[in-house]
């Protein structure tokens, strides 16, 4: 009884233990505050974004990681405490001597107790932590690309919904402009004041208009469902979307936004950039660690022993020792020199690499801006090519009312009003899209749930 309430409580003390934060280094949060998937009303792109990183797997995983690292912090940081093992043995042990009658049983049972304390390594273990809070921190910086990447896909998925459904509309607007046309030239030609083409070919654009229709309200399915995937959702989730308009700011950058000064916030804020520096500091800690390899190491040593082999003239046996330990690993067959010589490549390797990244980093950058740039004169030219074909339209069909135009004349300006209806939809959405891409290539695309110091996140 006793046996087994001693077992018991070890067993506890150990999971207590083991579950045990010492270190403090569990002090990343998942996101909070999350919200419920109420699809009911119009939903904002702020609670979109909200929905998206409390469900989104993908970023689920990515936390994960970044908390197997801190696991692994801890794990590093626990070889400054000393290990302590016990061991416990029972034997059933039977003896038969030659030309002796008889055998002799005996069950003796044994426990042992060690402890080890490194006491001084020349620095492996620093080096170790400190690796593993680099590693920590280049995984802190990921999560957060990780971060700003969806919520840079729920917002482009939030205005391709936006501008699938505008795009519907504006090709039903169309429809009923050729339908009116076809109409018109069906009226005509019932009083003999047109020929059978000119019928026909309005029937003819009424009936593509709507074809395009149809492939509009496609296009609305397939956003819609890309943005309920993003939110894990099921993807024939209707979602009710708060619609924006434009107020004359909602497509200009904030000031001081010029190039150069959105290169150089990029270089200070992107955290792609800040997780290769701190995969460089990795990299130079695994240098010193691995240098460790060859020095000698200092412990502290002390055992205890208990056996009894249950016989009254010697019941048991008991003993202790303690001592110092050195370790110094003379030869190693030149494994150390080539774990060195790696560290060093590796390190020259992460340091080229950061150089690559923040290149790129600068061309998105400047990639982006030239779009957005390019995306406000579209926009505002989309806007003159529309109220000129609206005018074109008008002027058009009075005129074929009247007899001074053929068919031709009206369902071409019909088409070209068509287009341009597209062309203003797709500038607008086109421009903040360009938007969204510009301010995360700069690593400033964020809500209030995400911090670029990478804690409690």
């Amino acid at each position: 009884m006793k046996k087994n309430l001693i077992i018991c409580l070890m067993v506890i003390f150990t999971t207590a233990v083991n579950g045990f934060d010492l270190y403090g280094v569990y002090d990343r949060h998942a996101p909070q505050g999350c919200i419920e998937a109420d699809l009911r009303g119009p939903i904002s792109l702020p609670d979109l974004m909200q929905i998206a990183i409390c469900n989104n797997p993908a970023l689920s995983a990515e936390y994960m990681l970044l908390k197997s690292k801190e696991a692994a912090l801890g794990s590093s940081k626990g070889q400054y405490l000393p290990s302590v093992t016990l061991v416990g043995q029972g034997t059933l042990q039977e003896n038969k001597v030659e030309h002796v009658s008889g055998v002799k049983k005996a069950e003796p049972y044994s426990a042992t107790a060690s402890a080890q304390w490194l006491i001084y390594d020349f620095g492996g273990r620093s080096s170790q932590v400190g690796q593993n809070k680099a590693l920590l921190s280049a995984t802190n910086y990921s999560y957060n690309a990780a971060l700003q990447e969806l919520i840079l896909k729920v917002n482009n998925a939030y205005l391709n919904t936006l501008s699938a459904k505008a795009s519907l509309e504006s090709y039903k607007e169309s429809n009923k402009t050729y339908q009116r046309a076809y109409q018109e030239s069906k009226k005509r030609y019932d009083l003999g004041m047109v020929t059978l083409v000119d019928k026909l070919q309005a029937k003819t654009s009424y009936e593509q208009s709507q074809l395009q229709v149809v492939k509009a309200e496609n296009s609305l399915h397939q956003a819609q469902g890309n943005l309920a995937t993003l939110l894990n959702l099921n993807p024939s989730t209707e979602i009710k979307l708060l619609e924006i308009k434009d107020d004359g700011n909602i497509t200009k950058l904030e000031k001081d936004d010029e190039i150069e000064n959105l290169m150089t916030e990029a270089l200070k804020e992107r955290p792609e950039l800040k997780a290769g520096e701190s995969s460089v500091l990795a990299s130079k800690e695994s240098i010193s660690y691995a240098r460790t390899g060859a020095l000698p190491s200092l412990s502290a040593i002390a055992n205890g022993s208990y056996g009894d082999n249950w016989k009254h003239s010697s019941p048991y046996e008991l003993n202790g020792e303690v001592g110092l330990k050195l370790s110094w690993p003379l030869f190693s067959g030149m494994s150390t020199m080539y774990q060195i010589d790696q560290a060093k490549f590796l390190y020259e390797q992460s340091r080229k690499n950061l150089d690559n990244q923040r290149n790129s980093v600068l061309n998105e950058v400047w990639s982006y801006y030239q779009n957005y740039q390019t995306g406000v004169k579209a926009y505002e030219i989309s806007k003159q090519i529309l109220a000129t074909a609206e005018e074109n339209s008008k002027v058009a069909f009075r005129y074929y009312e009247v007899g001074k135009v053929d068919i031709l004349n009206l369902l071409n300006a019909n088409s070209k009003l068509a287009d341009a209806k597209q062309g203003v939809v797709n500038a607008f959405y086109g421009l903040l899209i360009n938007k969204a891409q510009l301010y995360r290539a700069v690593g400033r695309l964020n809500n209030d749930k995400t911090e670029n110091d990478g804690k409690n996140i």
